[in-house]
């Protein structure tokens, strides 16, 4: 079993917490690493803040946000990456009007309407259906409160300043895989195998009853998906 060391990266909003049941389970055989993603308002700023706190070489998992971060870093430093994990994510830009819908979370976030935004920003009909939507709902509402409106700020600024990743999918090399809930209501299972075919030899795997948050509604399964992954054998570069 490869043994690199493993960096998360996740979603707005969230800390290491979204990642608890990975951390426990995937860091009794790896050194496993979170890094926080509001280290500036440009993908490039961020994934450059990242590479540099990272080892020279290093496996890489992003979820949502993180995962747009993981596409930059992996534009930047192909060569840095054993292999990647794409989760709940989408190489493509904002539009202009979702860019819009950003710009009137990031006015509300700035004068002082933070629990408006974190109402908006965690949607319960992005969860899986059996998923307890209150309990999941209350920990992404704590892991928002703790990670403030100056972090979401500068999220928002990147998401909408994000360039198109897909060419960087197709060219990568590395092990990949694209994980997403099947009842994911934020980026539809059609979106993720779109994703899933643009990079060479990636593999697809549904979680099934999961929404947006697999790694965290349906932690073994997700858990399960990243040791395969993480088995399938290193390309030679």
């Amino acid at each position: 079993m490869s043994r690199e060391t493993l960096v998360m990266l996740p979603p707005v909003l969230c800390d290491a917490r979204v990642f608890f049941p990975q951390i426990e389970a995937l860091s009794r055989d790896h050194a496993v690493m979170v890094a926080p993603t509001d280290c500036g308002e440009r993908m490039e700023e961020i994934a450059s803040q990242i590479l540099s706190w990272t080892p020279s070489k290093f496996s890489l998992l992003g979820v949502g946000f993180g995962g747009m971060v993981a596409m930059e870093i992996m534009r930047r430093a192909p060569e840095r990456i054993t292999r990647i994990a794409l989760v709940s994510t989408t190489p493509q830009p904002d539009s202009p009007e979702r860019a819009a819908a950003r710009e009137e979370q990031i006015i509300a976030a700035k004068s002082g309407r933070w629990d408006d935004v974190l109402q908006h920003e965690i949607n319960s009909t992005w969860m899986g259906p059996s998923t307890d939507k209150a309990a999941l709902v209350q920990k992404m509402t704590q892991m928002g409160q703790d990670v403030g409106p100056d972090a979401y700020i500068k999220q928002a600024r990147a998401m909408q300043r994000r360039r198109d990743q897909q060419d960087v999918l197709r060219k990568i090399a590395q092990p990949a895989v694209v994980i997403c809930g099947s009842h994911d209501g934020q980026y539809h299972i059609k979106r993720h195998q779109f994703l899933a075919e643009l990079i060479p030899n990636a593999s697809l795997e549904v979680i099934e009853g999961a929404g947006y948050l697999p790694t965290l509604e349906r932690p073994e399964a997700t858990t399960d998906a990243l040791h395969r992954w993480i088995r399938m054998p290193l390309v030679l570069r």
